[in-house]
């Protein structure tokens, strides 16, 4: 191999095509396998390490000025704990600084220690995000040794041994084993996170792919009670709960591994005349149930700075994204149709069955990070359990 160690260097990304980048490591020490993705928001990157959905990833940040704000306990998005069921490394142009804002409980730094996700700083992030957009997602080990020892043979080797997400069933390990009932609403200053209303408007089951805490937060805020139900939990019990909706969550992976089992139990769902609200990759999984076909995307799209246009209303809306398959436009069938399509290439982002309550779309109408733009969707979905949509 032609790289060889630069001195002083702590922390390296090893790449499939046998490309190094050195820099100074941090949080967690030790190796991190996935696929590298660039994230374009300017803020919440709390939010984004912890989204279930960046499972088996990891987040080169566009933005250079990454830890300022420091950590809290409010701002963690996934159930599950550490690395292991959200983003497993992270990659910062400067070295996050320390915390300075009246909410931080700590530092970035021994945040990410102590959930074992794996830093790496110092580096030209502007090259390697360029280097995503020509060439795809690519497939990394990031490793963090204070020591600098390292054999970069061997972590290129790893990175190229690795199968990918492309037929991997991520949801099964995001999700509850078990259902619970989530009671928290959105966050407002200076009062924190809604309580929720003594008596509900309604019952939504959420099948949990990897759900992210403020889509739980959302339906609160509109009346609901959220029950989470683990991602394999069947139709049959599910309905059997008599709810007044069913809420089909994000999560990582490819949407036709989990789909194998979860899509057949999805249209089980639709067939009831339930309402039905899908996210991410609940909207790619109902797709799938509708008859349509996902693939996997080159670049992906993450960030908070999203352009999307409701094809209903006209209305363009700046969202949150995050996620690396799609749904195949040209795949949908009759009676579904296309609601919502990204500004940025095209692609897929809503749909709706004409003769049914169910609809779904790509991106993150709960936002944590992001604009509220498509806040609203939740009360279309209220509106469709109150009979009125």
């Amino acid at each position: 191999m032609a790289a060889q160690l630069l001195p002083g260097a702590t922390g390296v990304l090893a790449l499939a095509d046998g490309t190094v980048v050195q820099g100074i490591g941090l949080g967690y020490e030790g190796e991190a396998l996935g696929e590298v993705c660039f994230n374009t928001a300017m803020t919440g990157y709390q939010e984004i390490l912890t989204d279930p959905s960046y499972m088996a990833q990891i987040v080169t940040f566009t933005f250079p000025h990454v830890g300022n704000t420091g950590v809290t306990l409010e701002d963690v998005e996934q159930f599950g704990e550490g690395a292991r069921t959200a983003a497993r490394g992270a990659i910062f142009r400067d070295v996050p600084t320390a915390p300075a804002n009246w909410r931080a409980h700590g530092d970035l730094d021994q945040w990410m220690k102590r959930r074992g996700v794996v830093g790496l700083a110092g580096v030209d992030t502007r090259a390697l995000t360029r280097r995503i957009r020509e060439r795809g997602m690519p497939h990394g080990v990031i490793a963090h040794d204070p020591q600098s020892r390292f054999d970069l043979d061997a972590l290129v080797a790893q990175a190229r041994a690795w199968s990918g997400l492309v037929g991997a069933d991520l949801a099964k390990d995001a999700s509850t084993l078990q259902a619970f009932t989530f009671d928290e609403g959105l966050w407002s200053w200076p009062e924190g996170y809604a309580a929720p209303q003594p008596e509900p408007r309604f019952e939504v089951a959420v099948l949990d792919y990897g759900v992210k805490r403020n889509i739980l937060r959302a339906l609160t805020s509109i009346g609901a009670r959220a029950t989470v139900l683990p991602a394999s939990t069947p139709a049959e019990e599910v309905l059997a709960r008599n709810p007044d909706g069913v809420l089909l969550s994000n999560g990582p992976g490819d949407p036709a591994a989990t789909g194998a089992y979860a899509v057949p139990e999805i249209a089980k769902l639709v067939e009831s005349g339930k309402p039905v609200f899908g996210i991410c990759l609940g909207h790619q999984m109902l797709a799938l149930a509708l008859g349509a076909k996902t693939v996997k995307m080159e670049q992906g799209h993450h960030g908070a700075n999203h352009p999307v246009k409701d094809l209903d209303t006209g209305k363009v809306e700046i969202v949150s994204m995050n996620h690396g398959f799609t749904v195949d436009r040209d795949s949908l069938p009759a009676p579904v149709r296309e609601t919502h399509v990204s500004l940025f290439d095209g692609t897929n982002c809503g749909l709706a069955l004409k003769d049914r309550p169910v609809f779904s779309v790509q991106h993150h109408p709960e936002a944590s990070p992001g604009p509220t733009d498509s806040l609203y969707l939740f009360d279309r979905f209220a509106a469709l359990m109150s009979g009125a949509g």
